[in-house]
């Protein structure tokens, strides 16, 4: 069911790709609307990324508190505090009423919902309804942006609605869907429990608790819990989750008829954009390019500027060949939302065209990686799973251990297992790592990333016919599924054969 939070392979990069969803009705208090800083565009904050990136270059004895609240400034410089009167937020959207939150937020034009909202809660500020739509827009926002400072805004929307009506569902829901975007996964499955318990029928909460469960590693509840919202609320929503939970047993055709099912229900142009994104990434991670592509064309013919299929689009083109293609599509991709997927694998791809100024340019992408983990702590996002996959290949491997293992103790997931195997193996520690590759592995989860991560541990660990079985395997499933991993497990294979 779920298309992937942060560490789903629906996701990028540990930001969720912004799913359609029950929008709570529309609410907020003037803490939360009235100085809600102008946030900065695109451009400003990828600009913002790079000179952090480069002080920390320069300045590696900053401490790490002062770095984060030096990239959070300078995420938000120059920002021009919506509200005062509202005269501004008023004149971007006239006569707001309570049906806008619902029905913006589900057709996805959230900087329109924003800026209605907090017009509408500046004139009715005990709204409590608009308040947790407000916090769910915000969160919402910040997925697709990559901007976590919104998490502060979007928790303070929520205790306001909370305030006004304590107990309230739709808060509550929202709650469960800023903790999960933080990565608090436990966090989340008990905000959602709480709202199911007042309101059983809420989409959102629904949806969340299945995306907890997921995270959490508990799958054969996540199932459980995707039939339960599947008979309360069918929709695109929960399929595309009841989906992601049947591919992560490895049953892929029963994930793919469902995810055409809501692709046949999709009513507008944002469900069409979220499930084709959703077929793309499902056939990309099977090998079959062409189809992917399609679901990505269809999905961009949608929304034009749908990040999640640029992406997933650019990984596609990587996979089939078309490097200029792929460099192309990820450099516009990074440039308006700098996270770390696609950030990793554009400095990847610099990495494997090797032109003169290739180095340099990966050596950024990789440096930027490390400024948005840093703004996302700061934040409040859990991001020890981002920074181990990255940092395991990239970057500090003692890091990488230190984060993979954080991570492993909150939540045992198939994600979890790989990373740790992972960054064990490139720690040096590869009989540790072993097992923990096995498990990533032994829910009937196809990936060819972990079945390389698989191959290489057992090649290190001597267990060379397993190895031979495991990096086949990654080939044969996706042939193209990393820049440099595929051509890592090449050189593997090759080594073991020769060795034979």
């Amino acid at each position: 069911m779920s298309p992937r939070t942060n560490d789903s392979p629906r996701g990028s990069g540990g930001q969720d790709a912004p799913r359609p969803a029950e929008a709570p009705e529309a609410s907020t208090a003037p803490s939360a609307a009235a100085d809600a800083p102008r946030s900065p565009s695109p451009a400003e904050r990828v600009d913002a990324l790079r000179r952090f990136a480069a002080a920390v270059r320069r300045g590696r004895g900053l401490h790490g508190a002062s770095c984060a609240v030096l990239l959070a400034v300078a995420m938000t410089a120059g920002a021009v505090a919506v509200g005062g009167d509202g005269r501004d937020a008023a004149r971007a959207a006239p006569g707001v009423s309570r049906a806008v939150g619902a029905d913006v937020l589900v057709r996805g034009d959230l900087d329109t919902a924003i800026r209605s909202l907090q017009a509408h809660v500046r004139a009715q500020p005990r709204d409590f309804g608009a308040w947790a739509a407000l916090g769910l827009a915000q969160v919402e926002r910040a997925r697709t942006d990559g901007d976590p400072s919104r998490y502060a805004r979007a928790e303070r929307a929520l205790a306001r609605s909370l305030a006004l009506r304590p107990g309230n569902d739709q808060a509550l829901a929202g709650q469960a869907a800023l903790a999960a975007a933080r990565h608090d996964f436990a966090a989340a499955l008990d905000h959602a429990d709480r709202a199911l318990e007042r309101n059983p029928y809420s989409e959102r909460a629904l949806c969340s608790r299945i995306d907890a469960l997921v995270e959490l590693g508990r799958y054969e509840e996540a199932g459980r819990a995707a039939t339960v919202a599947d008979r309360r609320r069918p929709g695109v929503p929960v399929f595309t989750r009841y989906a992601y939970v049947r591919e992560l047993r490895g049953d892929v055709p029963a994930a793919r008829r469902v995810l055409h099912r809501a692709l046949d229900s999709a009513a507008g142009p944002a469900d069409v954009a979220y499930v084709a994104t959703a077929l793309g990434n499902l056939e990309r991670g099977q090998g079959r390019y062409g189809t992917a592509l399609r679901h990505y064309a269809r999905a961009l013919a949608a929304d034009d500027a749908y990040l999640p299929a640029l992406e997933g689009r650019a990984r596609a083109q990587a996979a089939d060949g078309d490097r200029a293609g792929a460099i192309t599509t990820l450099e516009q991709v990074v440039a308006r939302s700098p996270l770390p997927g696609p950030l990793v694998t554009l400095g990847e791809l610099y990495e494997d065209r090797n032109a003169p100024d290739d180095r340099a340019k990966s050596r950024e992408q990789y440096a930027l990686v490390d400024a948005w983990t840093a703004l996302a702590r700061a934040g409040g996002v859990d991001v020890d799973l981002d920074t181990a996959l990255a940092a395991a290949d990239h970057g500090d491997t003692a890091e990488a251990l230190r984060a993979a293992r954080a991570e492993w103790n909150r939540r045992r997931t198939v994600h979890t297992a790989d990373a740790l195997a992972w960054a064990l193996h490139r720690a040096g520690r590869s009989a540790e790592a072993l097992p923990y590759a096995r498990r990533a592995t032994a829910t009937g989860y196809r990936d060819a990333a972990f079945l390389h991560h698989r191959g290489m541990i057992e090649k290190a660990t001597g267990h060379d016919r397993a190895a031979r079985a495991s990096l086949t395997a990654a080939l044969e499933l996706n042939p193209g599924f990393s820049p440099l991993g595929a051509r890592a497990a090449r050189a593997a294979l090759k080594e073991l054969e020769a060795a034979r």
